[in-house]
């Protein structure tokens, strides 16, 4: 069974934003603006991702 993964999308700038959110966003393997990673769908994951909602674009794969 393949696991689920998710096209994350930094479409928000870190300018100006908490140290927490912006180390995050590295965290997460987002360095620059528009750029999109394909990441695993597990608690950890979703956990960072609903930190910095507010930041990104969250599609589902597979």
């Amino acid at each position: 069974m393949a696991e689920k993964t998710l096209k994350v999308t930094l479409v928000r700038s870190t300018i100006g934003r908490i140290k927490s959110h912006r180390d995050t966003v590295r965290g997460l393997g987002l360095r620059r603006m528009h750029q999109t990673v394909e990441l695993q769908d597990t608690p950890e994951i979703r956990g960072m991702i609903k930190k910095i909602a507010y930041l990104l674009n969250v599609e589902e794969v597979g």
